[in-house]
């Protein structure tokens, strides 16, 4: 598939996990271990070039226990093809409309509200705060970033993949970080 062809297939469509997912996350207090990070992503891609991703991160493997859910709105900028798989084109994800925290677990308010707050309210379960362009140090965001995550996206089977988030933890943070591999794809929600 084209870039175009790609974008036309999964606009107006609403993708999903298949089940709780498994991803590598470096642990933000320096000590460079690489803990698990347990998630359910939902994607919906609409006209302009705009997109909504929403993450449920779960303490547990088997999704029984939510601790925050994540809500990133924003522009996808369509760039040149990735070398992994032919069809698979470089998609960076700017959260430029929105970078929404509602913690669902009070460990995780608590957790975060160890941290300073830089001009955030007191983290609360259930309240969402937007950290859109503000210092969050937990997710390691500076004051007035609007962060990108550079990705990919491939189309297969129906079935929409991602880039695979790197063993050693390291977000998509820049275009040298830009994913390597395929991850487990969504499936088109029903």
């Amino acid at each position: 598939m084209t870039a175009e062809q790609t974008r036309q297939f999964i606009e107006g469509g609403e993708w999903e996990s298949i089940a709780v997912e498994l991803r590598p996350v470096k642990d933000r207090t320096g000590s460079g271990n690489i803990n698990p990070f347990y998630v359910f992503r939902t994607f919906k891609f609409t006209a302009g070039n705009k997109f909504v991703c929403t993450v449920i991160n779960y303490a547990d493997a088997g999704g029984k226990v939510p601790l925050v859910k994540i809500v990133i709105k924003g522009h996808n900028k369509w760039q040149d093809a990735n070398g992994i798989v032919n069809g698979a084109w470089n998609v960076d994800y700017i959260a430029d409309e929105a970078y929404e925290i509602i913690p669902l677990h009070l460990g995780f308010s608590d957790a975060l509200n160890k941290a300073p707050l830089n001009g955030l309210n007191k983290w609360e379960v259930g309240i969402m705060q937007d950290i859109k362009a503000k210092a969050f140090l937990a997710f390691g965001l500076a004051e007035g970033q609007i962060y990108i995550d550079y990705d990919l996206i491939y189309i297969f089977n129906e079935l929409l993949f991602m880039g695979s988030k790197h063993v050693d933890g390291r977000a998509f943070d820049s275009p040298e970080n830009r994913p390597t591999n395929l991850q487990i794809p969504l499936k088109r929600k029903l």
